[in-house]
Order: structure tokens, then sequence, then C-alpha cells
């Protein structure tokens, strides 16, 4: 699934989900060493502790941030499972 983010530098969210497992996660745009070691640390994780752990991460004064928007992605795709 390709998650258009809002509010953040990253453009898009490429999520590939198994079951209920993160296969695989990569950002487009975005502080570089920032995403790919968000994309490295989810994999694998289940898709509702990632949820837990990233949902309402802020980043500077936005209301969001590329992890929160990572969560959202996440909602979506249990949302259409």
């Amino acid at each position: 699934m390709i998650y258009k983010t809002k509010g953040v530098c990253s453009q898009a969210i490429e999520v590939e989900v198994d079951g209920d497992t993160v296969k695989s996660v990569q950002f487009v745009g975005g502080c570089n060493g920032n995403t790919k070691g968000i994309a490295q640390l989810v994999a694998g994780m289940k898709v509702d502790d990632v949820i837990a752990r990233l949902e309402g991460t802020t980043c500077g004064f936005k209301p969001t941030s590329c992890p929160d928007q990572l969560a959202k992605a996440l909602k979506e795709i249990k949302a259409q499972q």
C-alpha cells in the first residue's frame, strides 16, 4: 500500500503487511536517516505494537510526524482487512 502523508516532510510511505506483521516500510522523502531507521526498527513487528508505539508522535511544532503518519497508514491498512 502507498499512503499519502499529510503535514510532514515525506510525501508518502510504502507499507507492506503480512497478516498482522509489518513486512517492510519505505518512506518517500523526509529525513533520510531517521526514516530508514524507523523502517528497519518496525520491520517484523506486530502492526498493533507499531501503532501503539508511534501514534501521536510529533515533530517540532507540527501536530504529526513521519512515525505518526506510519501509524495512521497501518490503521488504514487494518481497516481495509
